[in-house]
């Protein structure tokens, strides 16, 4: 509730109710980012996803993961794919109507792939403006939705860079634990570096805390040593841990829908709010 201290320490905001929109396009592109694995990434891309679509926002999830993990928690087989990214990404005639495919959640469409993208980061080395190359791509997608979300992968190599040179915002999900904190200075160095070199719109979104358990001492001053590190970059709405994002991903859809009543679901569709209140005219 607005005015109310929330788990991180802050007053909750009065978030706006998201104004409907007729018209499509322009979108923001946002790059789902953190070198460390395990952080909530993918659950993030796809609840997100979900819930912005519950606004009325068309969006477009980007799996730039060659584990294909964003893919899969759709209900993608990785085995069975005719296109993924990669073949957008390597081949000039190949459109981005031949790769998008749309899931079963409404308003909501995927960009899929699988372990043939692990080809691409060795590949696009020889390319010129290889950093560029997802920028190139994406761009009939921008024209179509209100929102992009790339899922990256856990490291901070070619892949991660297209990603960071593609986006117009990074949202950093952040595991409420003191390990999940010590590299957080090298992913924003390379933000840094992408911003000063190659990408100057570029900005930090913003950090969610992701797993949060208020119960244990050290979820909370992990969660204290965040918002001071971060201040308010770090999102109001924090993700606990809770076995239903787990099952939602073997049932290969999000928890708006999997568990629409969850206080998940809930977490998602408030992040969705503060999103559109933060970074897209609400």
């Amino acid at each position: 509730m607005p005015g109310e201290t929330g788990p991180t320490g802050r007053p909750w905001p009065d978030l706006p109710e998201p104004r409907p929109i007729g018209i499509h396009g322009n979108a923001r592109i946002i790059a789902m980012c953190n070198q460390k694995g395990g952080v909530g990434k993918t659950t993030t891309t796809i609840n997100l996803g979900a819930a912005l679509a519950e606004h009325g926002r068309k969006v477009l999830l980007v799996d730039f993961d060659p584990q294909g993990s964003l893919s899969v928690g759709l209900g993608m087989n990785p085995h069975t794919m005719d296109m993924t990214v990669y073949n957008l990404l390597m081949q000039r005639d190949v459109s981005l109507e031949d790769v998008v495919v749309p899931t079963h959640v409404e308003g909501v469409d995927l960009l899929p792939s699988n372990i043939d993208l692990s080809a691409a980061e060795v590949q696009l080395v020889h390319e010129v403006a290889r950093e560029q190359t997802l920028s190139r791509v994406l761009q009939d997608a921008i024209n179509a939705y209100d929102v992009i979300l790339i899922d990256c992968q856990p490291s901070l190599g070619l892949l991660t860079v297209n990603a960071l040179t593609a986006a117009d915002g990074v949202i950093v999900p952040l595991e409420c634990e003191y390990f999940a904190l010590r590299g957080v200075a090298l992913l924003k160095n390379t933000i840094d570096k992408v911003q000063e070199r190659l990408n100057p719109r570029l900005k930090i979104d913003g950090v969610l805390g992701t797993m949060f358990d208020g119960r244990t001492l050290h979820g909370r001053e992990v969660m204290q040593r965040l918002v001071e590190a971060w201040g308010d970059d770090v999102f109001h709405t924090v993700i606990r841990r809770t076995v239903k994002f787990s099952d939602s991903t073997v049932a290969g859809e999000p928890i708006t829908t999997y568990a629409g009543t969850s206080a998940g679901a809930e977490s998602y569709r408030t992040l969705a709010k503060e999103v559109l209140a933060r970074c897209l005219d609400v």
